[in-house]
């Protein structure tokens, strides 16, 4: 489980995080930070838990999910660079509602930041020993 730390890298990623939520106050940015990390480790988890399982049942169907693996990566990182930004910079959100921070924690935050497809795979191949 030591393998996830670089690949996760949470100290490269906090950046990005600032970034992200630069107009955020800082009681916003530690709740969305919680709410980050608590995706984060339930999405690894159920890698390790769920992974294996399908993994084993699906083994035979290896080219399908690469494939389908390809286009994910491919879909998420065309989505990245042509989505809009939709706050606008001239506007200070030190009222950041509860809902504007429970729409973020997952996607873009937890799953592609955070933990990526490098991150499953290790924690499923750590379910499989």
């Amino acid at each position: 489980m030591t393998a996830l730390f670089p690949i996760v890298n949470p100290i490269g990623g906090s950046p990005v995080f600032l970034l992200l939520t630069q107009d955020y106050s800082t009681e916003s940015r530690r709740l969305l930070a919680r709410r980050v990390a608590m995706n984060s480790f339930m999405l690894l988890i159920v890698s390790v838990v769920v992974g294996t399982h399908i993994f084993r049942f699906s083994a035979f169907r290896c080219r399908l999910y690469r494939l389908a693996a390809d286009w994910f990566v491919v879909s998420t990182g065309w989505a990245m660079l042509t989505r809009s930004n939709q706050m606008d910079r001239g506007q200070v959100h030190q009222s950041v509602t509860q809902q504007d921070i429970l729409r973020m924690p997952f996607y873009p935050l937890t799953l592609p930041l955070t933990v990526g497809p490098g991150s499953i795979s290790i924690a499923i191949n750590a379910g499989r020993q």
